[in-house]
């Protein structure tokens, strides 16, 4: 297999962005693999069973999980509860069975706003941005939950976006898709979080957005904010991510490093189209 473009040693370039209580610096590679976090993944959900309301069950004993300095990425066909398995690690729906734990705590019974505060940052698919609202704007509108100064991390932000600094003042709604991502990712950047959760971010926009989209995100890692992430575009995802999970109908059907999945033939059948 060709070496992928997005591969690259992820070393520590900027902790700005990151929260300065939070994991600190990214955990060193050797030989292609990472390390664990000590006491367990930074961020996990653990034997995850969960649905809608009182619909059925859509995810199925499944486990997702992030090191520090790591992007996970979650993929399989539609219908897999790949979204569903974010929301549930989110605390967007109610577990029926299962736990989540950040950097060792449980947090299973926490609503979403209260995982904000923890250090987790999430992006949805849709939505995710105020249209009306300037691009400033939104990326004020991240920092909500902070009482400090946070001019150094929309600087920080605007280096890693540079377009969006160019664009400061206009309406976010007035972007294209692939900069109302950015501003998304970045808004979600501006609370300094410790842990970023990606859903569908390249979704809808074209092969070079999401080529640079997904440089971007190489970016954030390296300040050394673990990302997990869902993913329609599996084989470009596994290309850049140190681990992957297939899920198949709601259950783990194949986990592994990416490359260990992009290497195996039948994932590449049955996901990666050969």
């Amino acid at each position: 297999m060709s070496k992928s473009p997005y591969q690259d040693d992820r070393g520590n370039k900027d902790v700005t962005i990151t929260n300065p209580k939070g994991m600190g610096s990214v955990m060193p590679k050797h030989s292609g693999e990472t390390r664990p976090a000590p006491g367990g993944p930074f961020l996990i959900g653990e034997n995850m069973t969960a649905g809608y309301g009182n619909g059925p069950d859509i995810l199925h004993d499944c486990t997702i999980a992030v090191d520090r300095g790591e992007i996970a990425v979650i993929v399989g066909p539609n219908g897999a509860g790949k979204s569903t398995g974010m929301k549930a690690v989110f605390g967007m729906l109610d577990m029926r069975q299962g736990h989540v734990r950040l950097d060792g705590e449980d947090i299973t019974n926490l609503s979403p706003q209260a995982r904000v505060a923890k250090g987790m940052g999430f992006v949805p698919q849709t939505s995710n941005i105020f249209t009306s609202m300037t691009v400033e704007e939104n990326l004020e509108m991240g920092a909500f939950i902070r009482t400090d100064d946070f001019s150094d991390t929309m600087a920080q932000v605007f280096d890693l976006f540079p377009i969006l600094k160019e664009k400061r003042a206009q309406a976010a709604g007035e972007l294209s898709g692939g900069q109302r991502q950015q501003v998304a990712v970045g808004r979600a950047l501006m609370t300094q979080p410790k842990v970023l959760m990606l859903d569908e971010p390249t979704a809808g926009v074209s092969p070079i957005v999401m080529d640079e989209l997904f440089d971007r995100i190489i970016e954030v890692a390296r300040t050394g904010i673990p990302i997990l992430m869902v993913e329609q575009n599996a084989r470009q995802a596994l290309e850049i991510a140190d681990k992957g999970y297939v899920l198949v109908q709601g259950r783990n059907a194949y986990t592994g490093t990416g490359r260990e999945l992009l290497a195996d033939p039948e994932v590449r059948k049955s996901f990666l189209g050969g």
